[in-house]
């Protein structure tokens, strides 16, 4: 981190008005889904099904089992038709098993429900691991190592903020299910024995906000906060300082503080209540290349084909598909790639031609880095392949969130720049 910063954040236009309060579409699925073997990465996934075998709605089909546990459940019941190689939003082609779709949508609840004041953390930890909880955020981190064992958590934040542009799927399904919000964000807070938690929610959502606090009014260690409208005030690390005005090194657990996603709450809540882990998501699919923005709710698995289909279709030939939200998303050439239980957003934008001019040195990229590096610098170093200069920029602590991008008044792709540098840095590692 540099030793002088700017405001390191900066209020961007989020076409929040397109989806947030559209009605919800629901999706079906098709004849088939693709269920993604892979969690944050990792591909160590066992299949618990074969071909020929028939699924219900929450059945379990595969599990990853490395050093972390992370069961996966069909979205749809049918016949499972074998594995099949796919293109995933992360960039590459990974296995899926495809289910077909019997259109009948059995269910089998794989989960007992639990009583969350009655059970112990112990007990409640366990459940999260067996309904494969993850972060709903886009991040998909396995939500149960939050609070397995730890000690010492003061405070609980609930991230509903949602700052990237366009996506506004948080805010729709705490609209909708403001009861497992409230489950959900208490026994997150008896699980890791904070004094007090935090809901962060944009100033900005005015017409919402007194219906949080009216949610949480029966408890006086829950706080509705309203914190500013900037970019990027979700990220962790922004909204931790924002909170409680402290930093950390690695983990918020250093400074005893637990931070999740209002969605994943919501998820876990709605298994505890259920029985059901993550089969379907609340998805924002918007921007000015699809006919209808709105939020869709769609079984997982589905296609981003499907998805947009099911949206109107798109209003240009050339078209930028972006899996998430255009600062932090990735952009895809095909629309094959399927909803994830982590899925938050496709963005869909024109692709319009940006004319960019050499470098006017003015430091902006510097000023609003919200990890405080100095991107600008970053660049040359990675075209002169200078590792050394590389490792002193701490290039590896870039979040990748786009901003110095979007800061740039040359429209140079300052982001994509560090990208490079990051894995010409992981390339020298190896």
């Amino acid at each position: 981190m540099a030793f002088i910063t700017g405001p390191m954040r900066k209020h961007v236009n989020g076409h929040k008005e397109l989806t947030s309060h559209a009605e919800v579409v629901k999706v079906d699925a098709g004849s088939k889904v693709l269920i993604p073997l892979i969690n944050m990465g990792s591909t160590t996934v066992e299949v618990l099904v074969k071909e020929g075998d028939r699924v219900k709605v929450g059945t379990k089909v595969a599990v990853r089992n490395d050093h972390f546990k992370v069961p996966l459940y069909s979205s749809v019941s049918g016949t499972v038709k074998g594995i099949e190689k796919v293109m995933h939003a992360s960039l590459r082609p990974v296995d899926h098993l495809a289910i077909e779709n019997d259109g009948k949508y059995e269910e089998e609840a794989p989960l007992k429900p639990i009583d969350p004041n009655s059970a112990s953390v112990e007990e409640l930890v366990d459940f999260m691991m067996e309904a494969g909880i993850v972060g709903c955020g886009g991040a998909g981190f396995p939500t149960y190592i939050k609070y397995k064992g730890i000690k010492g958590i003061e405070t609980l934040i609930i991230n509903a903020v949602e700052c990237e542009p366009y996506i506004t799927a948080d805010y729709k399904q705490m609209h909708e299910s403001l009861n497992e919000l409230k489950v959900g964000v208490s026994t997150m807070k008896k699980m890791c024995k904070a004094a007090k938690a935090y809901v962060c929610i944009k100033e900005t959502k005015k017409d919402f906000i007194p219906t949080l606090i009216e949610t949480f009014k029966e408890f006086n260690d829950i706080e509705v906060k309203a914190v500013p409208d900037v970019y990027p005030m979700g990220w962790e690390r922004t909204l931790v300082y924002e909170v409680t005005k402290k930093r950390y090194d690695k983990l918020p657990s250093e400074i005893g503080v637990v931070v999740n996603n209002a969605s994943t709450a919501i998820a876990f809540a709605h298994a505890m209540l259920c029985g059901m882990p993550i089969v379907k998501k609340m998805v924002t699919v918007s921007g000015d290349a699809v006919n209808t923005p709105c939020n869709v709710e769609v079984p997982v698995g589905v296609s981003a084909a499907e998805v947009i289909k099911a949206c109107g279709g798109y209003t240009a030939e050339d078209v930028l598909l972006i899996a998430g939200g255009p600062m932090m998303g990735k952009t895809i050439t095909s629309d094959a790639f399927v909803i994830t239980p982590y899925s938050n957003a496709l963005t869909v934008l024109k692709n319009t031609p940006v004319e960019q001019v050499p470098c006017l040195r003015c430091g902006k990229c510097s000023d609003h880095c919200p990890a405080g590096l100095q991107p600008v610098r970053i660049n040359n170093a990675e075209k002169a392949k200078n590792i050394d200069a590389l490792k002193k920029l701490d290039v590896m602590s870039c979040i990748e969130c786009g901003l110095c991008t979007y800061i740039c008044p040359s429209k140079i792709d300052v982001t994509e720049g560090v990208r490079r540098a990051k894995r010409y840095m992981s390339l020298q590692k190896k």
